[in-house]
């Protein structure tokens, strides 16, 4: 930085805060470090005393914060999210629209990783809805070698870090089993809740069957339900391991084979995920704690499911790290560590 008089600023950059001070009125920054002086400022800075100021001195191999902002803006910044006015060096990222909130998380380690730069985010994988907040980038210091955001720019390739799948609209078919329920022995008090479940996510009940718990016809009420158009099936009951629990059976036949049959979650250690056909249409066996427990596995997989999101075993495998609820006497979720 180099000392030069405020009349002759005009254009140049300042590498600190000029704060002003009134009388019983308020005292705080004027102009903020990295402000671009302009020809009206020159008053004001001369009104606060400053008649030499400390400006950036013009380095062709060195970025100005707000521009090497722009270059974390130009890596993050992927679907469906828009982006704040650059100042002091940080831009923030919002949504556009509802969706699911995904991330890149080996390239957000890599750019944190540099140094002198930042990009601080809310957790991925939830749901967001438009206008959230998704993101902050920050450069630290006024200026940062070019040579530096060229590389960082370079090894974060085309593909922007932060994106936010639209949920999709879903058709759903839900297949209730057991022969308690299916014969009228007790009341279907699992069926309510799926449905307040799908519901806040906009999918459509377009079917539901009861099934008794002979493999054969859970796999013919699913496979009926699939004909007429659901593009999501959920099955609720008989899925533990007991030997008369057919439903992950029945699952099995339908698709094929299955991504996951229980997950490192609790509640929701017993859930089921499959895909049929070259749709990937989900078909999801629900253990029974999704009836009673407020927040399950299926809170946590029913947002990636909605927006189109098609899940891995390995996708499983990293929820253990959060998986476990706390029950908590008053529920927070998603503002708490369940599935972070």
């Amino acid at each position: 930085m180099k000392e030069i008089k405020t009349v002759d600023a005009v254009g140049h950059v300042l590498c600190h805060d000029i704060t002003q001070i009134i009388k019983d009125v308020s005292k705080g920054p004027v102009f903020r470090k990295g402000h671009v002086i302009r020809e009206e400022d020159i008053p004001v800075l001369l009104s606060v005393g400053k008649d030499h100021i400390y400006v950036w001195e013009n380095d062709e191999t060195m970025m100005h914060e707000n521009d090497a902002a722009e270059v974390l803006c130009e890596i993050c910044k992927g679907e469906n999210i828009s982006r704040g006015e650059v100042k002091e060096g940080k831009i923030e990222l919002r949504a556009e629209c509802d969706g699911l909130f995904k991330i890149d998380e080996e390239k957000l380690e890599m750019v944190n990783s540099f140094g002198q730069m930042m990009i601080a985010t809310r957790h991925g994988n939830f749901p967001v809805h438009k206008g959230d907040k998704l993101a902050g980038t920050r450069i630290i210091p006024l200026v940062i070698e070019k040579e530096k955001m060229e590389a960082v720019r370079e090894k974060a390739g085309s593909e922007p870090i932060l994106n936010v799948m639209p949920f999709l609209p879903k058709k759903a078919g839900i297949v209730t089993t057991g022969n308690e329920v299916f014969l009228g022995r007790i009341e279907d008090t699992f069926t309510p809740v799926v449905v307040d479940k799908l519901s806040e996510f906009g999918v459509e009940i377009i079917g539901h069957k009861y099934s008794d718990d002979e493999a054969a016809h859970i796999e013919e009420a699913a496979r009926e339900l699939i004909e007429a158009g659901a593009d999501m099936i959920v099955c609720t009951g008989g899925m533990s391991v007991d030997p008369d629990d057919k439903t992950p059976l029945a699952i099995r036949n339908v698709c094929g084979g299955v991504v996951t049959y229980g997950a490192p979650v609790l509640p929701g250690a017993m859930f089921l995920l499959a895909y049929y056909g070259d749709q990937n249409i989900p078909v999801m066996g629900l253990p029974g704690c999704v009836m009673y427990a407020k927040r399950t596995i299926f809170d946590l997989v029913l947002p990636r499911v909605v927006a189109g999101e098609i899940l891995s075993r390995e996708d499983f495998e990293r929820l253990g790290q959060g998986g476990l609820c706390l029950g908590c006497d008053t529920c927070t979720f998603p503002n708490c560590g369940f599935g972070k």
